[in-house]
């Protein structure tokens, strides 16, 4: 996959618009990218429209409700980030 590692003072969706056109450049048949609630904002979707156009965002919220529930895809996104 792909990594950049940056000062500890940035946000990880700041940093994420470099790492995410890198990657989908090298993989350019990747069409989504899954998501937790920390991209989810203007910024990080406007630099991500600009440097790649044909990707799809969905935004994987965990639940409001206090106790287990399975979400679909969340698992995917909590295992990547791990």
């Amino acid at each position: 996959m792909q990594a950049i590692i940056h000062a500890a003072d940035i946000q990880d969706r700041d940093g994420g618009v470099p790492l995410m056109g890198s990657l989908f450049g090298l993989y350019p048949f990747l069409l989504k990218l899954c998501a937790d609630g920390g991209y989810q904002g203007a910024h990080f979707q406007a630099g991500l429209r600009t440097t790649c156009r044909h990707i799809n965002l969905e935004i994987v919220k965990r639940s409001e409700v206090r106790k287990f529930v399975v979400l679909p895809k969340r698992w995917i996104v909590e295992r990547t980030i791990a």
